[in-house]
């Protein structure tokens, strides 16, 4: 393993989204390369990403326990919040404290590549809600796992 490495050396994840369909597919034009994961950090990651115009962050959700911030290198992108939206620029960051229930994310609407830091925790029992659609997720043992607001799996 490196001790240093140039941030875009390291390979974009494989698989672009963790989401279910119909969820999956709404995350085209996004690139993350895990920073955190690939010098084998295990008590929060760290994502460099990549937002191609008309590409979203994630799906816009809050957490229970996992804090999150997030960084813009490069581009203008919109933060979405329950405030509502706010135009980001480079140098511009935000934090989501867990439990505090202001679900976000982020949006290209301009026609040039966004690219900012997303840093996270990783607390266990950690659950995300997402107000705008039909989903809600749980951290169990490391993994993701994903249903309806119902409690009824994904196929």
């Amino acid at each position: 393993m490196s001790i240093a490495i140039n941030a875009t050396d390291i390979p974009p994840r494989t698989k672009p989204s963790l989401y279910p369909e119909p969820f999956a597919s709404r995350m085209a034009g996004r690139e993350k390369r895990q920073l955190g994961d690939f010098f084998g950090l295990n008590n929060f990651g760290v994502n460099l990403t990549r937002l191609a115009p008309g590409a979203v962050s994630a799906l816009r959700h809050s957490h229970t326990k996992q804090d999150e911030f997030v960084y813009v290198l490069q581009g203008c992108p919109t933060l979405h919040t329950n405030e509502g939206a706010t135009r980001l620029e480079p140098g511009m960051c935000a934090g989501f404290p867990a439990g505090a229930g202001n679900a976000a994310n982020l949006s290209n609407d301009t026609d040039s590549d966004v690219l900012y830091l997303e840093i996270g925790d990783r607390t266990t029992g950690d659950e995300a809600s997402y107000p705008d659609d039909d989903l809600q997720a749980a951290l169990v043992d490391g993994q993701w796992l994903f249903t309806h607001k119902d409690g009824k799996a994904y196929e």
